[in-house]
Order: structure tokens, then C-alpha cells, then sequence
């Protein structure tokens, strides 16, 4: 016998035992009651075979592909988020179809205080059947009525009241306040209303009642209801559980496998309707002549089939059915009937809760009975409730399954193998029969091992969760509201873009001619780009960031070949004295020398020197500021191949010959430029941000000569410092720059480069922290913590193949507590300041290009960029958005984007190379 079948109906080899362990049967029972019985024993087997069938509807309703009736419904409510501690406010409640023919109005108070309640006030009215059965105006000028009499009595003004309201029946949701009914059931049938926007007909009848201004905040069905009234505890409340006339089950799913929302992110409560599940399959087995009776003499035949043997509406229905049958057998009460017993209905869900108590006694049983106009022996009251716990068993362990197929999902989904989990249980069948969620919880054990699940009571049948809705929807309004406002000034339009590229270009000119000007437009001594005649071996040095690298470069017929090492340079050393520094660097290349057995050669070196330099020949640059952190004394103002040339002489024994000093923009369109003639714009976008290009001779004021072409290194993260960017930089710029090493200065530089984005990330995140819309408005240690927010957690975060569970790992990592919501929001940070960081990088590129055009006279300009940079290469989106920019703004010029592979080091030996080559060329 399977493990799951001892919950059921067994047979012994005496007396067949209730399903209530501890009670006999009656002795002398016939065989036909047994095998009556024995139709509502459901094996391990058949539930196991409910589970799967059921997920593979769920999953299969997720992906969108349902046929005409599809067996489960997986409608999206539109609630995204459970609550978390904060809501707060008055909220008006109308539940319509939750407790059968009734409604029930309620003024829930919500105080945001942790364990501070406020008991909610409520009214239920009866729905007359001619009001369920009639018109659908008639059924909403009711409820509309009833809201009025229940405000009536209360203290309460007739400004903005908020609604939520509570709609029990399947649905299709296009919003939070949009809700087309499809079907009615239990009991209703109202004309004109399937098809309708209920929330609609609920606004115009309250618009006819006129009595209240009243805003319907949202629709919500009891479910959901349930879920979101559930206290939070150590996690929260994921899953919404409902047994009461109907029965379903809603949960929160991830979005992007919910194709009807085209979503990628967040979460999703799903309703999953599973009342209408109908596998033929999978719950033929399990049907028996009762459940065909009663499905046939129903408001719906056909429909809502699994409901109906589990639903509070129809259990006692089932119930009269089999004792019925039985009497008409002469098995039960002397073979006589009442016409009470015969007429559908009699036999109500609290009568089966009474005769199924064992602790009321065969007298509750009597009783009951003798109510229906029967005259029961003792025998009799036995099998009753024998009857009663066949079924209510039978209902629990089909509800079981079903749930199981959820805790399934949930696993899958969230690639979770040992889920813990809160469900949330509702409804009158779990509130009247103690034994069913026992059952219940006993049977999802055995069908899901490896779920830890935790079930806990709603509050006030769902009411408050109902209310919760609706203050978490007015919450994640209001936060929405602060998100977008604070973000606003990151997203640029194009007309700003066109204003950036446009004072871009008039600092180019200045620049050039040697006017004041935040570019400073350096000449770098580099005339040509390589050939492809470049032949020999050459040493490279790149000093760009916190790690230095030597290299061994081989240029033959055959390529490139390239030998490195990489060395790091200490803070203390980065911002110590430049002796300091230099004698660092010699350290490092000869300890390079001695490992490639290089050691007493002299080979031709190009020096890789990232830092804002005036060229005054292509071996001599005087360093004008150092940037990135570094901050070495007594180099600013210097020529730093002359400080390299000392730092080797002090180091005696080693001869370097040093051709070229070379900025890793220039040596990043070298590198490229080797592969594609086209190659003519460096571009840089890493710890730090900076572009060169091959100017026209004739426009550097700078540099003798009228003919030929000279690469000019921008500089231009300085870009700005004049005040030209002011009416971008907003108070985070702000605050990222006054705590920078060189405040007012690289302000383009700090607006995008890889340095500095995660920084503003971090102040944009504590300030929405401070306004309460992320972390709950806690403020973490951690976060206050400078420079904990990498840049490289903006590449992961924003990355299309990351899953929220991935993101909010990233964060949780950070020590950041947060929600699903806020990482949602995190990301949309992330998202709106590398967006910002890469248009304005587009916008400089394309006053680039458009002025190389102009300067060739072209209608057209094909060029190709050469690119280097971690957060260009990394980021997920920045290259794209780079080059979408460049072609909004420069429609003339059709722009290729080339990554470099080891500008730094590969374009500093061709540098070096070409030098050696013009050299060569000039001697012959």
C-alpha cells in the first residue's frame, strides 16, 4: 500500500475503519457501503499523477500555449510585491464572492508599527437570490448600496477614500484596476457581466449610488487576498492557499516566465484558477458517481470540475448524495428518505464540519439528522460521519497535491532544491475543520520531501490582505514617483546630447588654436598609423591604473606576438614621491628582463603613459595632472621619460632605449589601426575616459607644418571643468566629485569612466534610502561605506541573463538586506546611470567624427574607432548604446567599432615601430 494511500480509506481484514484513525466503523456494515466508501480512497499514485499533471498545465499556461479551455488559467493579478512592514493608512474593503451569497464591507486601519494592530470594522449582508441570479447592474447598485449604509455609521470624510475590492470569481487582470470577468461560479449567474471590466461596473454604480468620492484602488481576488494579509514572519508570506466555497491558489512567480507580461524582471502574483483544472487523466480515476451527479444537477456542468470535490459549496452536497444513495439502498436510516434530505442544498458545509467532529458525539449527529427529518439508529450517526470524513479527507489530499505542484514550481523556478516556504490558508472549510489542514499538511510532506512549508491562518478571511493591496500599490506608487524624480536628470533627451556634442566641438576648436579651453588638445607627435611594413622586437611599458605591465612585443610577417607580466603598484607607492614611483617601474622592468633572458639588450621602448601629458616630440611629455588615484609628488610639471631615463640610471647596469611616450588612447588606435586602415579614433573607456584622433596638421596652432596629419590626444575627461557640463551634473555628481582626490576637476571623466559610476550609484541609493524607498529606509553600514559599490557589479546587475534571484545575490553579497522590489530598483539605478555615462560618451565621439568629415570635406565619412576599457567591453549594453548615440547625433558619418586587444601594450610597440620605421626612412 503506498504511504499516501493511509490517509485514505483502507480495508483491514475485520471491520473497514473511518479515515479518522481511533474510530470503528459499524461491525455489521454491508458490502455496499464499502465499496461506497472505498470510491473516495485516493492512493499515493493518483496524487502523484494530480501533482505532474497539474504543474505541467501551470507550466504550460505560463508559456501561453493553451488551448481553447484551458485546464488551469495562470492569470497575472498584477500585484508584484508583498509587503514589508512599512503601509500604512485607511483603506475601504469590499469583498464580493469570497463567502458565498454574501458581502462584506470593511474599514481596515493599517499603522506600519511591527506588531501594533488595529481590529478591523466590518459588515457582512446577505445577496438575495434574485440579486445573484438577476441583472449585473442590479447585483453592483446593491453592493454600491451596501457601501454606503456600512460608511454611513463610520466617523469618516467623503475625501479620496481608497478601495480595494475583493472579486472571488475567475478573472482576466490587464492592470492593477482592470479586471474582465470570464466566468461566474459558485452560485452566481448575473446577466451582462461576463466580458465586463468589474472594477467599471463597480465605479459607475458607486458614480450612480453618489453618496462618496470613492477611488477604486485595485481588484483583487480572495486568494491574493490571503496571501498578502499574511503576517510577515521570518520570510515572507509567497504563497496564497483557499478553501472556503471555492477553492484556489495563487503565488509569486518570477515575471519573466510569464509570457502574457513580456517582462524580464521582478516578480508576479499568479491566480491559477486551479478550480477549473479538468485532466481527464489524472482525475478520471478519482471521480465517483457522486461527483457526476452533483456536477451534472450544477449551476455549471462540466465546469470548475476539480473545485467541486474540494470546495466548501459542494462537500456537504457530496455528502447528502451518498446518503441518499445509501438510504435508497435500505443501507441507511431503515431505508427511508426525507424530502428535506432529497432537496440539492440541505446539506451544508457546517453540518459536515459537526457530524465530521469526533469530539461532538453521536449526539451532534443525531441531531443534525434529525434536522434533515430523518430518524437515526446509533449506527447510522457512525457511518455518517465515516461519510463525511471519506470525503473531507479525500478533498484535503486532492488539495494537497495541487499544492505540491506549486511548492514544485516554486523549486524550479527559483533553482532552489530545499524550498522554505510561508503559504497562507483562508476560507471557512480550513477555519471549521481542523482535521482537513492536518491532513492537508501531512500529504504535502510525503509529495514534496524537500519543501520546508509553514502554514499560517489569514487575518480576517482575507479582508486585510485585500487592504494590504491596495497600501502596498499606494507605497510602491509614491516610491515610484521618488525613483522617477530622482532619476530624471540621468535621462538625457536628445536634445541635450546635441548640446553636449555641440560644445564638444567649439572646445575642440579653441583647443587647437591654443585658446582657453577645457580640452586641451595635446599633440602626441604620432604622424602615421601603421602600414603594415613594421618589422622588429620591441619593449613596452603600461602605466595606466593600479596595475603596471611590461611586455615583449614581436612584429613579424606572420603578426603580433606578445609576451607580458603584469605588475601592481601599491597605494603607498601610487601616491608617494615620484623617485618612489620611477624606481618602482625599473624594479619591475628588469626583473621582466631577466625572465624573458632580455637582460644587457637594448631594445626600442614605448612607454605607455595614461595620464593627462603635453608632447613636446614624440620621447618628451611634461605631465600636467595626475588622475585615477594616483598622486606621486614632485612629477606634476615634469617631463616623465626624463624621470624614467633618471629612475634607470639610478638603477645602473641597464641600458633602455626609450623612442616613444605614448597615452593608451593613442596606443589603442595604433593596435587597431594595425588590423584596419580605417582605424583613426582611439577611444577609452575604463578606470578613466579619453579619445585621440588623426587631426589635420593644418589646424594645430601648436605644431609647425600645414601638410599631413598629426593624432591629437583630447584629454577630454577634463572636458567641462569650465563649467560648460553644469547644467548636467547633478547633486550626486556633486557629492562624488567633492569627495574625489582632485574635486572640480575631470568632470566628464566622473560622469561616466568606470571609476566613478559605482560611486554614484552608491550616493543615489543612499538618498533613496533616506526618502524610505529602498531597504526600508534602513540605513546600512555598509553602504556607507566609500567605494563598496563597484562599477563591475553594474556589468553583472545589468546583465540580460541574470535572473532578480542572481541580482539580489550580488547585493545580499554587499551586506544589503533587501527585497525583490529593491532590487528591482537597484537595477533601474544601475540601468539609468551607465545609460547616462554611455550617451555622453556617444555624444563626444560623434563631435569627433563630424569634425574629421568637415575637416575632409566629405558628404560622407566611414571611419573605424579602436576601443579599449573594462567597462566598455564589459558592460552589457554600453557599447550598444555608445554607437546608437554616435549614429543619432552623427548621421553622416558611418562609425565601426574596433576592440582593441592590448592597446596599451601592443599600440605603444607599434607606436614605437612606426617611429622606427619614419626613422629609418628619413636616414635612407
Amino acid at each position: 500500500m503506498d504511504s499516501i494511500g493511509s490517509l485514505g480509506l483502507q480495508q483491514g481484514e475485520g471491520a473497514p475503519s473511518c479515515p479518522q484513525e481511533g474510530l470503528p466503523c459499524p461491525s455489521n456494515s454491508s458490502e455496499m457501503v464499502q465499496e461506497c466508501l472505498q470510491q473516495f480512497k485516493v492512493t499515493g499514485a493518483q496524487l502523484r499523477q494530480i501533482q505532474t499533471s497539474l504543474l505541467g498545465s501551470m507550466e504550460q499556461a505560463l508559456r501561453g500555449q493553451v488551448g481553447p479551455a484551458p485546464a488551469v488559467r495562470m492569470l497575472p493579478t498584477y500585484v508584484g510585491s508583498t509587503p514589508h512592514g512599512t503601509e500604512k493608512g485607511d483603506f475601504v474593503v469590499l469583498e464580493l464572492g469570497a463567502t458565498g451569497a454574501s458581502l462584506r464591507v470593511l474599514w481596515v486601519t493599517l499603522t506600519g508599527i511591527e506588531g501594533h494592530k488595529v481590529e478591523p470594522r466590518s459588515q457582512e449582508f446577505v445577496i438575495p437570490q434574485e440579486v445573484m441570479l438577476g441583472p449585473g447592474q442590479q447585483l453592483f447598485d446593491f453592493a454600491a448600496r451596501c457601501l454606503s449604509e456600512f460608511l454611513d455609521v463610520l466617523p469618516v470624510d467623503n475625501q479620496g477614500l481608497q478601495l480595494g475590492f475583493s472579486f472571488s470569481f475567475p478573472c482576466h487582470q490587464t492592470g492593477l484596476d482592470k479586471s474582465t470577468l470570464i466566468s461566474w461560479t459558485k452560485g452566481f449567474k448575473c446577466s451582462d457581466v461576463e466580458g465586463q471590466d468589474v472594477v467599471q461596473l463597480l465605479r459607475d454604480a458607486i458614480q450612480r449610488q453618489g453618496a462618496y468620492s470613492i477611488d477604486v484602488v485595485a481588484v483583487v481576488n480572495d486568494t491574493v487576498g490571503t496571501m498578502m494579509g499574511c503576517e510577515p514572519g521570518v520570510g515572507p508570506c509567497e504563497v496564497g492557499l483557499v478553501v472556503d466555497t471555492g477553492t484556489n491558489a495563487c503565488y509569486m512567480e518570477e515575471a519573466r516566465h510569464v509570457a502574457v507580461l513580456d517582462e524580464d524582471r521582478g516578480r508576479v502574483c499568479i491566480s491559477i484558477e486551479w478550480g477549473s483544472f479538468s485532466d481527464e487523466g489524472a482525475l478520471g480515476p478519482v471521480q465517483t458517481i457522486f461527483d457526476h451527479t452533483l456536477d451534472h444537477e450544477s449551476l455549471n456542468p462540466g465546469a470548475q470540475r476539480f473545485e467541486k470535490m474540494i470546495g466548501g459549496l459542494y462537500l456537504g452536497e457530496l455528502v447528502r448524495l451518498v446518503l441518499v444513495h445509501l438510504a435508497q439502498r435500505g443501507v441507511l436510516f431503515g431505508g427511508h428518505t426525507s424530502p428535506v434530505l432529497r432537496s440539492q442544498g440541505s446539506i451544508l458545509l457546517e453540518h459536515v464540519a459537526e457530524m465530521e467532529d469526533p469530539s461532538a458525539g453521536a449526539a451532534r449527529v443525531h441531531a443534525v439528522l434529525q434536522d434533515l427529518g430523518l430518524n437515526p439508529k446509533a449506527s447510522d450517526a457512525e457511518w455518517v460521519q465515516c461519510v463525511c470524513m471519506a470525503v473531507c479527507t479525500r478533498a484535503a489530499q486532492l488539495c494537497a497535491a495541487a499544492l505540491a505542484a506549486v511548492l514544485s514550481r516554486l523549486q524550479h523556478s527559483r533553482e532552489q532544491q530545499a524550498l522554505q516556504i510561508a503559504v497562507a490558508t483562508g476560507g471557512r472549510v480550513f477555519e471549521r475543520h481542523p482535521r482537513f489542514l492536518s491532513v492537508l499538511r501531512e500529504t504535502v510532506m510525503l509529495l514534496a520531501p524537500n519543501c520546508d512549508v509553514s502554514f499560517i491562518p489569514s487575518v480576517d478571511g482575507g479582508g486585510r490582505g485585500v487592504a494590504m493591496v491596495t497600501a502596498v500599490a499606494a507605497r510602491l506608487a509614491a516610491h515610484r514617483r521618488l525613483l522617477e524624480e530622482t532619476l530624471a536628470p540621468f535621462r538625457l533627451t536628445r536634445e541635450q546630447l546635441a548640446e553636449v556634442q555641440a560644445q564638444m566641438r567649439e572646445a575642440m576648436a579653441k583647443g587647437l588654436q591654443g585658446e582657453a579651453s577645457s580640452l586641451r588638445m595635446l599633440p602626441t607627435y604620432v604622424r602615421a598609423t601603421p602600414d603594415g611594413s613594421e618589422r622588429g622586437d620591441f619593449l613596452a611599458l603600461d602605466l595606466g591604473g593600479t596595475n603596471f605591465r611590461v611586455l615583449l612585443v614581436r612584429v613579424t610577417t606572420g603578426g603580433v606576438q606578445i609576451s607580458s607580466q603584469i605588475y601592481s603598484i601599491p597605494e603607498c607607492v601610487a601616491q608617494g614621491s615620484g623617485q618612489q614611483l620611477f624606481d618602482h617601474i625599473v624594479d619591475c622592468i628588469v626583473d621582466f628582463q631577466q625572465k624573458q633572458g632580455l637582460s644587457g639588450q637594448s631594445l626600442p621602448l614605448g612607454f605607455t603613459f595614461s595620464f593627462p601629458c603635453r608632447q613636446m616630440g614624440l620621447d618628451q611629455g611634461i605631465l600636467l595632472n595626475w588622475t585615477k588615484g594616483f598622486n606621486a609628488s614632485d612629477c606634476e610639471g615634469q617631463d616623465v621619460v626624463c624621470l624614467l631615463r633618471e629612475a634607470i640610471r639610478r638603477r645602473q647596469a641597464v641600458e633602455l632605449n626609450v623612442v616613444a611616450i605614448v597615452n593608451d588612447t593613442v596606443g589603442t588606435m595604433m593596435s587597431c589601426g594595425y588590423e584596419d586602415p580605417h582605424c583613426e579614433v582611439g577611444l577609452i573607456v575604463g578606470t578613466g575616459t579619453n579619445v585621440c584622433y588623426m587631426e589635420e596638421l593644418r589646424n594645430v596652432a601648436s605644431v609647425d607644418g600645414d601638410s599631413g596629419q598629426m593624432c591629437i590626444n583630447t584629454e577630454w575627461g577634463a572636458f567641462g571643468d569650465d563649467g560648460s557640463l553644469s547644467m548636467l551634473s547633478t547633486r550626486f555628481d556633486a557629492s562624488v566629485d567633492q569627495a574625489s582626490i582632485n574635486p572640480g576637476k575631470q568632470r566628464f571623466e566622473k560622469m561616466i569612466s568606470g571609476m566613478y559610476l559605482g560611486e554614484i550609484v552608491r550616493h543615489i541609493l543612499l538618498h533613496l534610502t533616506s526618502l524610505g524607498v529602498l531597504f526600508r529606509g534602513q540605513q546600512t553600514q555598509r553602504l556607507q561605506t566609500r567605494d563598496i559599490f563597484k562599477t563591475k557589479f553594474l556589468s553583472e546587475i545589468e546583465s540580460d541573463s541574470l535572473a532578480l534571484r542572481q541580482v539580489r545575490a550580488i547585493l545580499e553579497d554587499l551586506g544589503l538586506p533587501l527585497t525583490s522590489d529593491d532590487a528591482l530598483m537597484v537595477l533601474e539605478v544601475c540601468q539609468a546611470v551607465s545609460q547616462r555615462a554611455a550617451q555622453l560618451c556617444g555624444a563626444g565621439v560623434a563631435a569627433v567624427v563630424e569634425k574629421i568629415r568637415e575637416n575632409r570635406g566629405l558628404e560622407e565619412l566611414t571611419i573605424s574607432v579602436g576601443v579599449d576599457g573594462t567597462l566598455y567591453k564589459l558592460h552589457p549594453h554600453f557599447s550598444s548604446l555608445v554607437a546608437a548615440t554616435v549614429r543619432e547625433l552623427a548621421p553622416r558619418c558611418v562609425v565601426t567599432f574596433l576592440q582593441s586587444e592590448d592597446g596599451s601594450g601592443k599600440g605603444a610597440a607599434l607606436v614605437t615601430a612606426v617611429a622606427c620605421r619614419l626613422a629609418q626612412r628619413t636616414r635612407i
